[in-house]
């Protein structure tokens, strides 16, 4: 488990938070990257027969579909080979297995001891987190000594061949007239960020103008960590809560790979004024009676896209909620892992490096690899075509795409209480 990752980390760097990996809905085999690709020739234009069966494939959708379920079925599933071996060496094998029983153990332990190290890092962080609120609330004004180390740190990122050397802004005043604190400073930071930028609507800025902190904090009878969003609620016309949170909870047991492994997250139930929804709206439809033909309106709330949809998370199966439909199953995985990304990059990242966000420093950072293939266009020049690296890695799709749909489908969601204040 990786503590709050640094914002200036390389370019090139893995913008998924590392720790707790998401656990998924199907056990996926293991994958051997290490090892050199098995090459398979070229199917001449005599293999006919080979020929014949991909064209039979092609032309018939469900043989091949059923053929892939086949294929899928076998996965995970044992070769014989293990079976085949001696009594003697696979007395051995299952003694190995004993041996990484002991070593499973001392992963937990050194997870817990992680934890405890984080937790304790996060109570030093606490008066930075204060102070900068305070600044950003207007309740006071950064120190000339706090200016000039944030000048130095962009003067040490400008170019060193630039002579020209900014005015201080240690000695400068505000007016008396002047708007307090930094206004829609969090919804800036979270608009900077891919994903979230994705969630947040038109409708939803109008609320989140009225955000002025957001704070994360570890839970104390169970391994996890809550997010808390406090709004300004004398200024908010949306919801009457002045506190929205989030709890993500982790399992008692590490995972394959050593990690904590997330298990379900709970958020709040949010309080909204009359007709100010921003998970729902109002649709007007006219119905006609076919006896008297009159007309009578009716109207309908409909879920529809919102960054509030954050606060109703999915649910993991439970077993037999779910019948085995893979369809099901992929999309829940697809929302669940989204939902838990986002949680560990407010933990991780944004909390923490809340003014690079602000700034847009963070964007210089993000990974490249997030974009999807779809975002880009095809270039009409073919000639370099020849040069492209067939054994790339594929990239991961980007996180915030359909995010707002993929979230907002969990609507109706179990809730827990929000705090209000």
């Amino acid at each position: 488990m990786s503590g709050a990752q640094e914002i200036g980390r390389s370019k090139g760097g893995d913008a998924i938070a590392p720790t707790p990996q998401n656990t998924p809905l199907s056990n996926a085999p293991l994958t051997r990257e290490a090892l050199s690709r098995p090459t398979v020739g070229t199917i001449g234009e005599e293999d006919e027969s080979a020929q014949d069966v991909a064209a039979a494939l092609q032309s018939n959708p469900a043989l091949a579909g059923m053929i892939q379920d086949k294929l899928t079925s076998l996965v995970g599933r044992s070769s014989g080979y293990i079976e085949s071996l001696p009594s003697h060496i696979r007395r051995r094998v299952e003694g190995l297995k004993g041996v990484q029983v002991e070593h499973t153990k001392i992963e937990a332990e050194f997870q817990k001891e992680i934890l405890e190290l984080e937790k304790k890092y996060a109570e030093k962080y606490r008066p930075l987190y204060e102070r900068r609120a305070a600044i950003i609330q207007g309740k006071n004004e950064p120190s000339e000594d706090e200016v000039k180390a944030g000048e130095a740190v962009d003067q040490d990122d400008e170019d060193e061949d630039e002579e020209e050397k900014k005015e201080s802004l240690a000695a400068a005043t505000a007016p008396a007239d002047a708007a307090k604190g930094i206004p829609e400073f969090w919804l800036t930071a979270l608009k900077n960020h891919i994903a979230l930028s994705e969630l947040i609507t038109e409708r939803d800025e109008e609320a989140l103008r009225h955000l002025v902190d957001v704070r994360m904090s570890y839970l104390t009878e169970q391994a996890g960590f809550k997010l808390e969003f406090e709004f300004d609620s004398a200024k908010n016309e949306f919801f009457s809560n002045q506190l929205l949170t989030k709890a993500y909870y982790y399992q008692d047991e590490v995972g394959f790979s050593g990690d904590l492994v997330y298990d379900h997250a709970e958020g709040c139930q949010i309080d909204w004024k009359e007709d100010k929804d921003l998970t729902h709206k109002i649709e007007t439809k006219k119905q006609r009676n076919k006896n008297t033909n009159q007309t009578r309106t009716v109207k309908r709330s409909v879920p529809v896209e919102s960054f509030f949809n954050f606060f109703s998370p999915p649910k993991p199966p439970k077993d037999g909620e779910i019948e085995d439909d893979d369809a099901d199953l992929d999309e829940l995985d697809e929302r669940l892992e989204l939902d838990y990304q986002i949680g560990e990059d407010l933990k991780d990242r944004i909390i923490p490096h809340a003014v690079d966000f602000f700034t847009g420093k963070a964007l210089q950072y993000e990974d490249m690899d997030d974009l999807d293939d779809g975002d880009f266009e095809d270039d009409d020049d073919d000639e370099d075509e020849d040069d492209y690296d067939e054994d790339q890695p594929a990239r991961r799709s980007q996180l915030g795409a359909s995010a707002g749909s993929q979230l907002g489908a969990s609507a109706g969601s179990q809730q827990q209480e929000c705090k209000q204040q």
